[in-house]
């Protein structure tokens, strides 16, 4: 009978914040495959629990992968832990899973902490919906075009970024989407925890204030909910353009309406040529 692939959450900050079924899993198992086995030691002494470690990170997970394939294999039980929350969100796991769950081996998640919930909870931004995007690149031209294609989604954006980068991003977020409301996390559930609201540009000057404010882990939210909300047309969009299309050209109709709503060229023009097909449609017949 082969074992059972645990994917175990650990605390994200605060050591206490791990759940009693997860405490027990890390207990039972034969073998804890862990991220960076130094830091895990320090949670699992915390813990009590000598179980041995087995370090599968992002440089040798693929021949790591095929090591604890084998245990499983033979029947040991083993749990996945990352540095901190969730494993696999922005952390290494995926090639083990996948090789598990293509083998039929039993994956067995047991939930806990994660940064990215867990500053979504309490920055008092839109969470009806989010998307997650973890770290962005560290070269300043691919990250600016990463911000731009993030642009166009409208919900709330949930970003991963180390301290060393926080204010390159923030400059980042500053020149793209400028007009959003943002919150930076610091240091989630540990003693410095805080929560910092603004634009990108007013959180840079916090920061330009208090270089001791980069120190530490940071999750940035970013309210872009309203993305192309100045684009859409509404009711009263499309009957000003058939009142104008009565009277005038399209090409007049549609340089009219953008200077009389402020929308888009492109959502004009494609609304005033529907409804234009309309009318020669209608005078045909």
């Amino acid at each position: 009978m082969t074992g059972v692939l645990y994917i175990v959450a650990t605390p994200i900050g605060n050591l206490d914040d791990i759940s009693l079924r997860a405490i027990s899993t890390l207990k039972a198992v034969d073998l804890i495959a862990a991220e960076d086995t130094r830091h895990s030691r320090q949670l699992l002494n915390h813990l009590g629990i000598d179980t041995r470690l087995l370090s599968c990170h992002q440089h040798n997970e693929q021949s790591r992968s095929v090591e604890i394939m084998e245990k499983l294999i033979a029947g040991s039980d083993v749990a996945l832990i990352s540095d901190a929350g969730t494993p696999l969100i922005s952390d290494p796991g995926y090639r083990l899973v996948s090789a598990a769950q293509q083998r039929g081996i039993r994956v067995s998640p047991i939930p806990g902490a994660n940064s990215a919930i867990t500053a979504l909870s309490a920055a008092g931004l839109p969470t009806d919906s989010f998307h997650f995007v973890g770290f962005l690149s560290s070269k300043n031209g691919e990250r600016d075009r990463q911000l731009q294609a993030l642009s166009k989604i409208a919900t709330t954006l949930v970003l991963f970024e180390s301290s060393h980068r926080i204010e390159r991003l923030l400059e980042s977020v500053a020149r793209i989407l400028p007009q959003c409301s943002c919150v930076v996390a610091k240091e989630l559930t540990k003693l410095h925890e805080r929560f910092l609201h603004g634009s990108a540009a007013e959180l840079l000057q916090v920061f330009s204030r208090d270089a001791k404010l980069t120190r530490g882990e940071f999750v940035m939210l970013i309210d872009n909910t309203a993305a192309g909300a100045d684009s859409a047309l509404d009711t009263d969009d499309v009957g000003l353009l058939e009142i104008l299309l009565d009277e005038v050209s399209v090409k007049m109709a549609v340089k009219i309406a953008m200077r009389l709503t402020g929308k888009k060229k492109n959502e004009i023009y494609q609304q005033a040529l529907k409804l234009q097909s309309k009318k020669d449609s209608a005078s045909e017949n």
